[in-house]
């Protein structure tokens, strides 16, 4: 053999090899899930297309419920999109769901799909559809149509929980409006106050001490410091004795005291004595201007403090409770409140009762 025969066989021998191997890129292959149905059912057959990744592959294509061959039809074709592989290659596949109503052994042709115009065929499938199995010598095991059963709803039966249901629902709108109104309707809030306060003989001890302390018995106003010493006493004995002292004049005082001094005699004519002394010098030099000496100034001083300590009680209660007093419009609001937790109390109730009547007449009729 020449050189250009050698040559020319060597040149088709690549080509061959080529285009083996380009056709050997494409590959098309279906499957069927089940090769056994019973008639009406649906099997599924999947084709898929082995190709270079960019290439353009067109699958069959049937319209819904179009046959294949005579007997097994098409209900649809379902994409499966695109999966990678090595190499460069790509999978797609197409589903193709088919059902047939005939019994009988089909043979599926090849499904060809196009790769770049050019066509690759499928092996073909095979499909049995099986029938079922109907016991004619035995017609009397078949029963025939039913009768048209009666409606089993009555709205005797269903009325009055119907009507027990709209009920409830209006009451618990009459009851979230009436939370509404008592969210809205603030409290009020009455706190109750223990105030220490002391008693009538520390009082007056320490407005005594306060006066010595402004040296009131040595000022030049005389007028001035024994009318702070008398309001002194007279706020003391009202406190410790219960009358109006203040408003009493200074014979006044004395006699109540003496009444109210009857059990101790004696005390009381000493104290009367001191008393009545002071309260005289205090109205001398309030209403007739009398000047008075510095030691008859702290005498009777002195004589105040004598008083006030032999008549003084101490176990007299420190603490005072004071309940504040609420205007008219408070006790309306704190009335109101009132109404609105009772009514709302006895709305809840009655929903839960209608609830549980409900509740037992569904279960009654439904079970």
């Amino acid at each position: 053999m020449d050189y250009s025969k050698r040559m020319a066989l060597a040149v088709l021998v690549v080509f061959s090899l080529c285009f083996s191997r380009a056709a050997a890129q494409v590959n098309v292959v279906a499957s069927i899930d089940s090769i056994e149905m019973f008639i009406g059912e649906q099997v599924h057959v999947t084709v898929t297309a082995t190709m270079k990744e960019g290439a353009k592959a067109e699958f069959p294509v049937f319209k819904p419920t179009q046959q294949i061959i005579p007997g097994v039809e098409v209900l649809k074709s379902t994409e499966q999109g695109v999966k990678g592989k090595d190499n460069g290659m790509v999978d797609r596949s197409v589903v193709y769901t088919l059902t047939s109503f005939d019994d009988t052994l089909y043979y599926l042709p090849p499904f060809v799909v196009k790769v770049d115009g050019k066509a690759y065929e499928s092996k073909s499938l095979a499909l049995k559809v099986l029938g079922v199995e109907v016991d004619t010598l035995h017609a009397e095991k078949f029963f025939g149509p039913k009768d048209v059963q009666e409606n089993p709803f009555l709205w005797s039966d269903w009325s009055l929980l119907f009507w027990l249901s709209v009920l409830m629902l209006v009451l618990i709108a009459v009851g979230y409006y009436l939370y509404l109104r008592l969210r809205d309707n603030k409290p009020i809030i009455a706190h109750i106050k223990i105030v220490k306060r002391l008693l009538p003989h520390q009082k007056a001890m320490k407005e005594i001490e306060q006066i010595k302390a402004d040296k009131m018995q040595n000022s030049e106003n005389p007028k001035e410091y024994y009318t702070r010493l008398t309001d002194t006493l007279r706020k003391y004995i009202e406190d410790r004795y219960g009358f109006s002292a203040m408003e009493m004049t200074s014979t006044e005082i004395i006699e109540r005291l003496e009444r109210a001094m009857a059990d101790d005699a004696q005390a009381a004519e000493s104290m009367k004595q001191e008393l009545r002394q002071l309260f005289m010098t205090a109205d001398l030099v309030k209403f007739a201007k009398y000047s008075t000496m510095i030691n008859e100034n702290d005498a009777n001083l002195v004589s105040a403090i004598d008083f006030i300590n032999q008549t003084k009680l101490e176990n007299m209660p420190t603490e005072e409770t004071v309940k504040p007093e609420l205007t008219e419009a408070d006790q309306r609001t704190q009335q109101t409140r009132r109404v609105l937790k009772v009514v709302i109390g006895l709305v809840a109730t009655a929903c839960a009762v209608l609830l549980g009547i409900v509740s037992y007449g569904l279960y009654q009729l439904l079970g």
